[in-house]
Order: structure tokens, then sequence, then C-alpha cells
């Protein structure tokens, strides 16, 4: 603590991960001040009432298992400062088109039991890294290029989250069980039959099964503001409406901290970046986008699986390989007829969301890359698909396309929500190669946006990992 009292870090950008490297340098006894370019804080963890006085709508993220088990917000016990997690009945539903579904639990067995005959398989896949999941998180939410503390729960998950998740589906036998299995593999964002594409959804089931799919009392928001409230106790300073354009409008600093895109970082740094990494936030891939609709809807969505109207999120968009065609046209540029969509009714967790019979409803499609036509339709008739009777209980919607989507925060690449594209290469090093993937190859700088290990989500881990680097380079200095 007394190597770092008098020193000075600036976080540029305040979504949880920049607000994450801030609380954990200020803890430090770093006098902290963030930089945020919009009126307010949160980045994708923003909520507000867009439709309806008391109708609250999260702008992006909206579900988080991963956050519920993130280690750096558990270390830091945000139930003090009002963060609160809720639960659904059911996690996730995957209906389909006969009228039946894939259900999953926070319980595995649960979950095993809802499967039928899949239920079994279910658990030999997932049983163990749920039963390690502490070990497990601790371990994924690193870099790579390091020696794990569990080499053996490291190997085990590793060797599911290789394989294609078009191929792990194959281990069953049912239609709701591998529809089930396409749904959550398909937040991975990218073409379903290439290697690594098992990671993502193989981690969502893990950490839903250890922590359920939650959502945050009062909106994600909370999230957001929970970390604002303990930023504040530890001395660190917020200012709103400021962009940061260039390295050169800052004032004097120690440590600078980035919640930027790699593209992002190059503008603000300019010509200061070593040309090794330059080079690599130069090449750095944007996956495709997402086509925001929220909903007020009256009464709630009338779908055809019961399951369903008790699920906080709803995977739509048919069986695997609907699922799987769709993604692929995504990937290749071209806006599927069907697209895939995920459904958030965290109301029925948070009933604080809904004002009387009416709920919030958010949406949104996996459409391509800076794609410019309009999904809203589409998204409308995918769910009335599933749940005839849909558009008559619409009473208002707010659209976010891939353009307003990067306007709203810009590093939402090209409508890219996930921080880049979800290639084997950039899921193990993103933002490139190397043993502190966070360096900007500048003294004193450090990228801590979702496009460095781990990745997405307002589990923090991006900015707590990039700011104990940073602690390091103060405690030499």
């Amino acid at each position: 603590m007394a190597a770092t009292r008098s020193k000075t870090a600036i976080v540029v950008g305040s979504g949880p991960n920049g607000l994450a490297a801030a609380v954990k340098l200020a803890r430090a006894g770093v006098q902290v001040t963030v930089l945020e370019a919009a009126e307010e804080i949160g980045g994708g963890t923003r909520s507000s009432e867009m439709i309806e006085a008391g109708l609250l709508h999260d702008h992006c993220s909206a579900v988080h298992p991963i956050a519920a088990g993130s280690p750096f917000l558990n270390e830091l016990g945000l139930e003090a400062r009002g963060l609160r997690w809720a639960q659904p009945e059911i996690d996730c539903v995957h209906p389909l088109d006969d009228g039946s579904a894939g259900v999953m639990y926070r319980s595995i067995d649960r979950t095993a039991e809802a499967l039928g005959a899949d239920g079994e398989r279910w658990r030999r896949i997932f049983g163990s890294p749920v039963n390690r999941f502490e070990n497990l998180i601790a371990g994924v939410t690193k870099p790579v290029l390091r020696i794990p503390r569990h080499p053996l729960t490291m190997a085990r998950f590793g060797m599911i989250a290789a394989t294609p998740a078009t191929s792990l589906a194959r281990v069953w036998r049912t239609e709701q069980a591998k529809a089930l299995w396409a749904g959550v593999a398909a937040h991975a964002l990218h073409r379903l039959d290439r290697p690594m594409t098992s990671a993502v959804g193989a981690m969502l089931v893990v950490a839903g099964h250890a922590h359920g799919w939650v959502v945050a009392e009062g909106g994600s928001s909370a999230i957001s503001d929970a970390l604002l409230a303990e930023l504040l106790e530890h001395g660190g300073r917020v200012e709103t409406g400021h962009r940061v354009s260039s390295v050169g409008d800052l004032p004097p600093f120690d440590v600078l901290m980035l919640d930027v895109s790699p593209s992002g970082a190059m503008s603000i740094l300019e010509d200061q970046l070593p040309r090794r990494v330059a080079r690599a936030y130069g090449s750095f891939k944007h996956g495709p986008g997402a086509f925001k609709v929220d909903f007020a809807v009256e009464d709630g969505i009338p779908w055809t699986s019961s399951d369903a109207r008790k699920a906080g999120t709803v995977h739509v968009g048919g069986d695997i390989e609907e699922v799987a065609a769709a993604e692929l046209a995504v990937h290749q540029g071209r806006m599927p007829d069907r697209p895939f969509v995920l459904v958030g009714q965290q109301y029925l967790a948070d009933p604080s969301r809904s004002v009387g019979a009416v709920h919030p409803l958010w949406t949104y499609a996996h459409v391509p890359h800076g794609f410019t036509g309009d999904a809203t339709q589409a998204i409308v008739s995918q769910i009335e698909r599933f749940a005839p009777g849909f558009r008559d209980r619409i009473k208002g919607i707010a659209v976010r396309s891939t353009t307003e989507m990067s306007l709203y925060n810009e590093n939402y690449v090209g409508g890219d929500i996930i921080g880049g594209a979800s290639t084997p290469k950039q899921l193990i090093f993103r933002p490139r190669v190397a043993f502190d993937p966070y360096s900007a190859g500048i003294k004193g700088v450090w990228l801590c946006s979702a496009s460095t290990p781990p990745g997405a989500g307002a589990h923090g881990m991006c900015g707590s990992n990039a700011a104990e680097r940073a602690l390091r380079y103060l405690s030499r200095r």
C-alpha cells in the first residue's frame, strides 16, 4: 500500500471492466480517476426506462451466470453495496416447433431428469466441472500462457471446450438436448462447426449449474452502481461526459487503463504503440452483430411451452440444424430469414422491473457484422413462431440496430457486443499472443476491456487481471 499511495491512475471507460480495474487500484491506495465519454457510467451494464415509465430494461448485459461466480466480484462482497442476484424458476429453455423444449435448471440433477434419455450424458459431461467450479473459474478467468493452479481440472474442461459445438452435440440423442446445447453454444456468436466453439457454451452451462443464470435486482446497472460505490469509498473519482481522443489530452499519470477496443486503443495511443502491438491490434477481428429490440408486453409471452413461461432466458432458433445454419449464414455475412434470437424475461426473477401486467422483454438477434437492415420483424416472427399471439400483446418497442449499438458503446464495433470474434486464436490469446496480453507495449499502459482475457461478461475479471499487472509495475517503481 505504501508503494502505491502517491501513485495516480487514469481509467478510460466505465464499463464493468473499467470500474473493476479502478476499484482494484483504489483499494491498493492508488489515486484513481475514471473518465467516461457518456453521461452515465456502466457501459454494457446500463439499465433504464426505455418504453414506459417504471418499466426497466437492460441495455445490453442482462443475465449473469459468470458474474455471479466471478472471483473478483465475490472478493469485494458487493452485497454490502446493494447488489442482489435474483434467480428465475428455470434458467433457460429452448422451445421446438412440436411444442417440446430443452430445459435447463440451476440444478444439474433436475436438468438431467428433464432431459430424460440424455440426462445421464448431460451429467457425465458437465458434472465434474460443476463440482470443481471454484477451481475451474479461477483458471479460465486468467490468461492461458501461465501455469494453472489446477491443471487437471483445466485439462478436463479444455477437452470439452476445444470440441466443435456441433460435434459435441452428437453425444446426445434427443432433439431437445441437442437444441438446448446449440442455443447455449450460440452465445459465442460464431459458426458452431469450428474448434473451440464449445468453450463459451460449456462455461455458461457449468456456471449456470453452479450459480444459476441470475439477474441483478433493479437492473444490470446495479452491478456498476455497486462497483462505483466501492470505488468512491476508496477515494476514486469519476468524470462523465469526458471523451478521451488522444493520450496527449490526459494529465500526467503513473498508469493508464483502457477499457476500450483494440482499435480504440490504437486511436488514443496513436504513434506511441510499438509496431508489433499496433500490428496485432490492427488485425484484431470483430464478430457478428447484435440487433436489439426491447418490448413492453402485456401479460407476458404466450409461449406454447409451459416451461418457457417460467424461464429467465429463452433461446429461439428451432432445432440444432437450424441454429447452426443461421450462425453460419451470419458468420458469412448473410442475414438469415430465421435468425437466432435471445429472449430475456428478467422480470420473472425480478418483478420490480414490471408495471402491473406490463412486462419488459429483452431480445436481440444475431446478425452479420455491421448489418444495416432492420431485423425487428424477424425477431417478432421468431417469437410468434413459438408463442402464437405474441404480436397482439406488444404495447411498445425500442430498437437499437448494430449501428446504434456502436454509437451507444464504441467498443461494440459493427454491433459486436462480445469484444471480438470467437475464433480459436482470439478465444485463447485475445487481443495478442503475449505473456501479458493486457500490456499495450508502453510502460504503464494496459488494455482492460472485454477484448482481453477472459472476454465478455459483467464479471470484471478483465479489469481485475489488468490492474494486477499495473500494481506489480507500480510496486517496482
